[in-house]
């Protein structure tokens, strides 16, 4: 089995995208495929102690999911699920895309969600980001004034998608254990 497990929740397939890119960069030993929530059981996310996880935004800074108007289930109808895995002893980084032009009250909102959960089960998050270079009114994924993960705004900014991409994962390769 691989060490690191990525999974995300999608509406669009870019936070799929996203997912795919980071999976590039490294061998099946150290990341595994990665992996839809609404494919997968709480099992699975447990059997790792390193983790990465993706989500985008939806409407007024919700998971994505049905009640936000998706078409599948996604990361609302997951969470539940999660709420029965301890987190201690597991390293989880998140990244979250959202649109700080259209949606700038909530940008990344959704991210909070996910960081919430794996704190208050016992869990570490790593990989803060800075808030520098984006144009946003408010975000609650904001903490000690950086986002809790790697943001990306495919829809204003996807010329620094790969930059920040690669900037974040040479940040957080010390905290899973790899070379950076």
């Amino acid at each position: 089995m691989a060490r690191i497990g990525i999974f995300f929740g999608t509406t669009t397939g870019n936070t799929r995208k996203v997912a795919k890119m980071i999976k590039k960069k490294y061998d099946d030993e150290t990341m595994a495929k990665p992996q839809n929530v609404n494919k997968v059981g709480a099992d699975e996310i447990a059997a790792y102690d390193y983790l990465i996880f993706g989500t985008p935004t939806m409407g007024s800074g919700q998971l994505p999911g049905l009640s936000a108007d998706c078409e599948e289930e996604s990361w609302e109808e997951f969470l539940p699920n999660l709420e029965e895995v301890d987190f201690t002893g597991k390293t989880v980084a998140l990244y979250g895309l959202g649109d700080q032009v259209g949606y700038a009250n909530e940008f990344v909102d959704a991210m909070i969600e996910l960081y919430d959960l794996v704190t208050s089960r016992g869990g570490r998050v790593v990989g803060a980001w800075p808030t520098d270079g984006y144009e946003f009114e408010s975000s609650q994924a904001v903490v000690d004034g950086k986002f809790v993960g790697l943001v990306l705004d495919q829809d204003n900014q996807s010329q620094l998608t790969e930059e920040r991409l690669e900037t974040w994962l040479a940040q957080i390769a010390p905290e899973f254990g790899l070379s950076a």
